[in-house]
C-alpha cells in the first residue's frame, strides 16, 4: 500500500482546475451515467469515494452515510477535510474550486493520492450541480469551515463557525427534482455498495442510517459494515449459502507502486463467481488485471497436478474455474479504463504482474496445503470429465442438426428481418398463448418461440445434463450465439430476448428457471440488456362498449375512480391462451402500447446470492428467504 503523506502535502497548491461546470445540468448522463435510480445513488458513490481515497491514503478509518428525515443525504469522514486556504491561481478557497469547477481536485496531483479511484475529478462538483442544496463542512487547521451552494451556484463566501480538534468533511445534499426521475434514496442499494467498500478497506468502519419514519415507527434502520479480514470475509459472504470445500485461500503481494490482493475458495456449485476491482471500482468487464489471474490459474494448477500425477490431459481454463468464487483487488497509481464507466482495466502491464504474483503465491501454496490441494484436484478434473461429457453431447446434438445455425427449431416461427438490432424474439409458456402470439405477432420483427413445460434447474447442473435439455437445446439454437466456451455474442440473432408467461406462480416460476438458465450461461445476455419481461395484463374490464386493460390492482383501481364501478364486467386473466391474437398484440406485443421490464444487475453480489438461494440445493436458506418475505407476496394464486 502507499506510504503516508503529511497533512502539508495537500494544501490549495495540490488542486489542479481543468474546466467548469456549463455542461453538467443540460447533460448529466454524461457524467453520473443516467438520471434514473442508478444516476441518483451514483451521487453518492462519488462522495463516499472521495472519502475512500482518503482512507488509501492513509487518513480515514470512518465513514457515516445518513439518508436524513427530509430526504436528504449526509456523507462524513474523519480524514484531512478538502483544503481551505486560497487558491495560488484563482485567488478562491480552494474548497469553493473543487465544489463549482469540473475536473478540479486533489487526484490530479500524484503526492495527494498515490492511489486514487476517482480519476475523473468530476465528483463532487457534479454532484453540487445537479443539487438543489448542498452544505459543505471541513474540519481542518482547528477549525470548522462552511460554504452553502444552490445547483452548482456558490450562496454567500466561505465562513468559519466554530473551532475543533477534529479533521474530516462533512457533505449535505438534496438532489434536484428537475433532473432526477426519482429522488428517493433507497436504503438496500446504499447497503449493497457500503458493504462492498468495507469488504475491500479492512478496518474501516462504516454506517449507514436512515432518520426516515419506517413504517410509521419513528425509528429508521441503521448498519453497520466492518472488516477486519477484508477480502477474505468478502470470499465467505459470497460462499455462505454454498458448500465451501476449504478455508480461502489468500494472499498479497506488492511489485513497485502496484498492489494485488487476492481470495479465493472452491464450493460444490458449478458455477463460477470471480469479483475483480480496480481502486475500489468494481471492474464487471475484467480487464488486464482478471487476465493475469485466469492465465497464472490454469497454470498453476496443471503444473501441480502434472507433477503429482493427478491426471492425464490439459485442464482447461473453464476446469479450473468450476465451483471457484474469488474477489481480486488490484490497488494502481494510475489505472487506465477503458470506457467513461470504468468498467474494463486496460494497463497493460498488469497482466504480467498480476499473473507472475498468483502463479507463485498458488503453487507454493498448493506445496504447503497438499490435502487442500488435494481437494482442489479432485473438483476440477470432475470438471474437467463434465467438460468432456458436454463436448460429446455438443457433438452427438450437431450431428442430429440441433445445434446447427443452418437448422433452426421447428417450433420456431422466424421474422424475416436479418437485422438482429431490429429483431426480437418471444420466448412463450405454451403452445396455446405460443399460438395466439404467432398469428398476432409483427411478421417483420416479431420472432415466437413456445415451451413446453418448465426447463431444466441449471443451477443443480452441469454443462453436460444442460445440452440434454430438449428446450434449452431449442432456446440456444434459436439465439444463434452458442453457450460456455462458444458463446459468441455477435452472433446473436435477436437484441430483446422477450420471456412473455401467465401471470401466476407456475409463469414466475418457468422466469425463474430461464433468468436463472441466462445469468449462469448466457451472463453476456443479462450484462448487455437484451433479456427482458413482457407485462400482460391482469385485468380487462368492459363498460359501455368499451374495453380497457389493467396491469396491476393499483391500475385497477385508479381505473374505478375515472369510470366508477356501475355496469362494467370485469375479467382477471389466468394465462395468456385467454387472450385471442389481436388482443395480445394490442396489450403485451405492440411496441407502441406494450409495457416491457428490463432485467439489469444493479448489485451482482445479490444477483449470485438469489439465484443460490431460491435455485440452489441448501434448504435453510431457501426456508429463510421465504419466512423472511412472506408478507410481501402478491397476487399469489392459490
Amino acid at each position: 500500500m502507499p506510504e503516508e503523506n503529511n497533512n502539508s502535502d495537500y494544501g490549495a497548491g495540490s488542486i489542479k482546475v481543468l474546466g467548469g461546470l456549463d455542461a453538467v445540468r443540460k447533460r448529466p448522463s454524461m457524467y453520473i451515467g443516467s438520471t434514473s435510480i442508478r444516476g441518483l445513488h451514483h451521487l453518492v458513490y462519488e462522495i463516499i469515494d472521495n472519502s475512500i481515497d482518503e482512507a488509501l491514503a492513509g487518513f480515514c478509518d470512518r465513514i457515516i452515510v445518513t439518508i436524513n428525515e427530509d430526504g436528504s443525504i449526509t456523507i462524513s469522514d474523519n480524514g484531512r477535510g478538502i483544503p481551505v486556504e486560497m487558491h495560488p491561481k484563482y485567488h478562491k478557497p480552494a474548497l469553493e474550486i473543487v465544489m463549482t469547477k469540473l475536473h478540479a481536485g486533489g487526484k490530479f496531483d500524484s503526492d495527494s493520492y498515490k492511489v486514487s479511484g476517482g480519476l475523473h475529478g468530476v465528483g463532487i462538483s457534479v454532484v453540487n450541480a445537479l443539487s438543489t442544496s448542498l452544505i459543505v463542512k471541513v474540519m481542518r487547521d482547528n477549525k470548522i469551515y462552511a460554504m452553502e451552494f444552490e445547483r452548482g451556484i456558490t450562496k454567500g463566501i466561505m465562513k468559519v463557525i466554530g473551532d475543533t480538534q477534529e479533521t474530516g468533511t462533512i457533505v449535505t445534499f438534496s438532489p434536484d427534482p428537475e433532473i432526477f426521475e426519482d429522488v428517493i434514496f433507497h436504503f438496500d442499494i446504499l447497503a449493497a455498495r457500503l458493504r462492498e467498500l468495507a469488504f475491500l478497506n479492512k478496518g474501516v468502519r462504516i454506517n449507514l442510517i436512515d432518520e426516515r419514519p419506517q413504517n410509521g415507527d419513528a425509528k429508521g434502520m441503521s448498519k453497520e459494515f466492518y472488516y477486519e479480514g477484508g477480502i477474505i470475509e468478502f470470499v465467505q459472504y459470497l460462499n455462505k449459502n454454498k458448500n465451501a470445500l476449504h478455508d480461502s485461500i489468500y494472499f498479497e503481494k506488492e511489485k513497485g507502486d502496484i498492489c494485488v490482493e487476492i481470495a479465493m475458495q472452491y464450493s460444490d456449485s458449478y458455477s463460477e463467481n470471480i469479483f475483480s476491482f480496480v481502486n475500489n471500482i468494481n471492474t464487471i468487464e475484467g480487464g488486464t488485471h482478471l487476465s493475469g489471474f485466469k492465465s497464472a490459474l490454469t497454470r498453476s494448477v496443471n503444473s501441480y497436478a502434472e507433477k503429482h500425477n493427478f491426471k492425464s490431459g490439459k485442464l482447461s481454463s473453464d476446469d479450473v474455474r468450476e465451483g471457484l468464487t474469488t474477489v481480486i483487488s488490484v490497488k494502481i497509481p494510475q489505472p487506465q479504463f477503458e470506457g467513461q464507466t470504468k468498467t474494463k482495466l486496460g494497463n497493460s502491464e498488469v497482466k504480467g504482474i498480476v499473473d507472475s504474483i498468483v502463479f507463485e503465491r498458488l503453487s507454493s501454496f498448493f506445496e504447503e496445503n497438499p490435502a487442500l490441494a488435494k481437494k482442489v484436484m479432485e473438483k476440477v478434473m470432475t470438471a474437467s470429465r463434465a467438460r468432456e461429457a458436454a463436448r460429446k453431447a455438443r457433438e452427438l446434438t450437431r450431428r442430429k442438426s440441433v445445434l446447427e445455425f443452418s437448422s433452426l427449431p421447428g417450433k420456431l416461427a422466424d421474422c424475416s428481418s436479418k437485422d438482429a438490432s431490429l429483431s426480437e424474439i418471444y420466448i412463450v409458456e405454451g403452445d396455446s398463448a405460443g399460438g395466439s402470439a404467432k398469428q398476432g405477432r409483427n411478421r417483420e420483427f416479431q420472432a415466437i418461440l413456445p415451451l413446453r413445460g418448465k426447463i431444466l434447474n441449471v443451477e443443480k447442473a452441469r454443462l453436460h445434463k444442460v445440452l440434454h435439455s430438449n428446450e434449452i437445446v431449442t432456446i440456444i439454437t434459436a439465439l444463434g450465439c452458442g453457450i460456455g466456451e462458444e458463446f459468441n455474442i455477435d452472433k446473436l440473432r435477436y437484441h430483446k430476448i422477450i420471456l412473455m408467461t401467465d401471470a401466476d406462480v407456475d409463469g414466475a416460476h418457468i422466469n425463474c428457471l430461464l433468468l436463472t438458465f441466462f445469468y449462469r450461461y448466457m451472463k453476456e445476455l443479462v450484462l448487455k440488456g437484451h433479456i427482458y419481461l413482457a407485462m400482460p395484463p391482469l385485468y380487462k374490464i368492459k363498460k359501455n362498449k368499451k374495453e380497457y386493460y389493467e396491469y396491476n390492482d393499483k391500475g385497477l383501481q385508479r381505473l374505478f375512480g375515472e369510470i366508477g364501478k356501475d355496469g362494467i364486467t370485469l375479467q382477471r386473466y389466468k394465462g395468456l391462451g385467454e387472450m385471442n391474437p389481436k388482443q395480445l398484440w394490442d396489450t403485451t406485443m405492440d411496441p407502441e402500447t406494450r409495457s416491457l421490464k428490463q432485467i439489469a444487475i444493479e448489485d451482482a453480489v445479490a444477483a449470485d446470492e438469489i439465484f443460490t438461494i431460491l435455485m440452489g440445493d441448501e434448504i435453510p436458506p431457501r426456508r429463510k428467504f421465504i419466512e423472511e418475505h412472506a408478507e410481501e407476496v402478491v397476487n399469489l394464486d392459490i
